[in-house]
């Protein structure tokens, strides 16, 4: 078995927290929307995606308080949409996220 270093390791965490994050995020998404609002493959996957490079850039302690059940359809439809503009680089990706961090940071209540 090759040696891991300890960066590669750290590297590895914080992918497995990233992921779980936003994992915990898109379940409480479902959870409100249910089945009648569903998403396509494609928008979920640019939704995981997008969140999670949000997710990077966003303070931990103002995650945590998103209320990802307060989002409503269009504004994951919003941030579906900034992740494709992102992906077909429309726009920069420091732009989307200053973005979607409004509208995530919109979820908290006051």
């Amino acid at each position: 078995m090759p040696d891991v270093t300890s960066d590669e390791r750290g590297r590895r965490i914080f992918q497995i927290h990233k992921e779980r994050a936003v994992e915990t995020a898109v379940a409480k998404i479902r959870q409100t929307l249910g089945s009648g609002a569903a998403f396509s493959q494609q928008d979920i996957q640019t939704l995981n995606y997008i969140l999670g490079e949000a997710w990077v850039s966003i303070e931990r302690s103002v995650w945590e308080q998103c209320a990802f059940t307060r989002l409503s359809r269009n504004d994951l439809e919003n941030i579906i949409r900034i992740g494709n503009e992102v992906k077909s680089k429309k726009i920069r990706e420091e732009t989307a996220i200053d973005e979607i961090c409004r509208i995530l940071k919109g979820s908290i209540s006051g």
